[in-house]
């Protein structure tokens, strides 16, 4: 098996994360998008990463799809409830959750561009959803322990990594400060084996 992606991408985190958490070994090949060379358009057609290549050769891309044919491949460790109320609350939060990494994706790739060509109304439209993604996850998560029902899930992992990535990118925003839940929620996520391991540096 194979993940094909990039050690910062948070989408490629998420996957990593699923398969260090079920003990599933793979062959991590590191592809740029972004660079010339770039081989990733030959596995997805759509040319973005993650990308993962099972053992029969099938291509399977977009994070979500991934996360769930590991949590079918190898049903130990199950992060995506049967339980179909529970699983829309999970997929919710990591919609909630992609959904910020788009907005905070949009202004790292428009802070790329010449500054004569960014736009400053852009660039506050897709901050604007992330102040407001932090706020309803900040509000819905409260004091419990766990995004959705009593365990770890996939809702958890989604929101590490989003909030991973705010670190990572966004060292200004001292979203923390402001959103002490999800600030105790991090410190635990983060402390996690398969979180620490994954690090975008």
């Amino acid at each position: 098996m194979k993940l094909i992606g990039s050690p910062t991408s948070p989408f490629v985190r998420k996957v990593r994360i699923v398969l260090a958490d079920k003990h599933i070994d793979y062959d991590f090949v590191i592809d740029l998008p972004a660079e010339p060379n770039t081989k990733v358009p030959e596995f997805n057609p759509l040319g973005k990463i993650p990308v993962l290549i099972d053992d029969g050769g099938n291509r399977i891309f977009d994070s979500s799809v991934i996360v769930e044919y590991l949590d079918s491949f190898a049903p130990a460790n199950q992060f995506i409830p049967e339980s179909p109320l529970l699983r829309i609350q999970v997929r919710r939060w990591e919609a909630l959750a992609d959904g910020i990494l788009d907005a905070t994706v949009l202004i790292v790739q428009e802070g790329r561009r010449p500054q004569e060509l960014q736009s400053a109304a852009w660039i506050d439209r897709q901050r604007g959803k992330i102040a407001r993604g932090l706020d309803v996850a900040e509000r819905e998560l409260g004091d419990r322990r766990w995004c959705a029902g009593d365990d770890y899930s996939l809702a958890d992992i989604a929101l590490g990594c989003t909030l991973g990535f705010l670190d990572f990118r966004f060292q200004d925003l001292e979203w923390r400060s402001s959103h002490p839940n999800l600030a105790r929620h991090a410190r635990e996520l983060f402390s996690r084996k398969a979180f620490e391991a994954t690090v975008p540096a």
